[in-house]
């Protein structure tokens, strides 16, 4: 049973980390249909954009409320969706919307490499620590196990994170209509919603999430350039067993990496990374499409 109770916490605590990287990916993929390979990448910025605002927080008498640097992580993944998001969305990708999908997938991964020698100009290439956040909110016993509170504090900010995004998708105004975009864009357009608005919004949230997910890690990793070249694999996993585009597929996705992953570390470390490919090529020969692939319109 401790070895049951080990797994299942490892589980949640790594897939609920999975879920706030590959989320932001799922989303942009839902509405523009750009599979985003660049995703790596601004996870990796909002690590980096984390470290440099945390570090300055404290430097500048953060240690009188430590608690605050928590909202400087959120703050730092602010910064590069607000920056980011709408340059990347308005000065280049609006320009390949509806092209094929190979041209868009090498677009991105483009931008990929031009965001990665972009950090290396802005932040060099020595490693970055930040590891105050880490440590503030102590450590959690459970039975014969001890973890540190921050693991748990991921978990709640992935279900916070997924709840947000499925009560604004499912229960506000804005997001009814981003819904009829992701359906139909032609017929949403032609009853007047600013399709170019909501590709622009929609892909700054997702740059949010991603860096969001890059912020959240940055306290429990050395950020380092490369950063977010497995991210990106681990998010593609994801989403491809969840179904593209589904953010219920992204949930459940993540959580059967991450116990699959928890139980292979426990049981068979050796096979720690083939697991998840092997759980993404068990879902794909029984649904090709993903545990909850969006409706496919057909023209008849």
């Amino acid at each position: 049973m401790e070895l049951l109770a080990t797994i299942v916490v490892d589980g949640l605590i790594f897939g609920g980390w999975l879920f706030i990287v590959s989320v932001g990916l799922t989303l942009v993929f839902g509405v523009l249909n750009i599979l985003n390979i660049a995703h790596g990448s601004l996870y990796a910025m909002g690590a980096y954009a984390a470290a440099t605002l945390v570090g300055v927080y404290f430097a500048n008498g953060g240690d009188a409320f430590p608690m605050g640097s928590y909202v400087a992580l959120i703050v730092a993944a602010l910064l590069v969706a607000v920056v980011v998001g709408p340059v990347l969305e308005r000065w280049l990708l609006r320009y390949f919307y509806g092209r094929d999908e190979v041209l868009i997938v090498l677009v991105t991964y483009g931008v990929f490499l031009v965001l990665e020698d972009v950090m290396k100009l802005i932040w060099g290439v020595e490693p970055y620590f930040v590891f105050e956040p880490y440590s503030l909110l102590g450590d959690v016993e459970i039975g014969p196990l001890f973890y540190v509170g921050y693991d748990f504090a991921i978990i709640a900010a992935a279900v916070l994170v997924g709840l947000t995004v499925w009560l604004v998708l499912n229960r506000t105004r804005t997001g009814k209509i981003v819904l009829a975009v992701i359906h139909d864009p032609e017929m949403s357009q032609s009853m007047g919603v600013n399709i170019s608005r909501i590709y622009r919004w929609a892909f700054v949230a997702g740059v949010f999430l991603a860096a969001l997910g890059g912020a959240l890690t940055a306290p429990m990793i050395s950020v380092t350039p490369g950063l977010g070249v497995n991210v990106i694999i681990l998010a593609f996993a994801v989403v491809i067993i969840g179904g593209l585009g589904s953010i219920e597929g992204a949930a459940i996705g993540a959580l059967m990496v991450g116990i699959a992953r928890a139980a292979s570390v426990h049981l068979l470390p050796e096979a720690e990374l083939f697991i998840i490919y092997l759980v993404m090529a068990a879902v794909l020969l029984w649904r090709p499409e993903g545990l909850f692939a969006k409706t496919q319109a057909r023209k008849i």
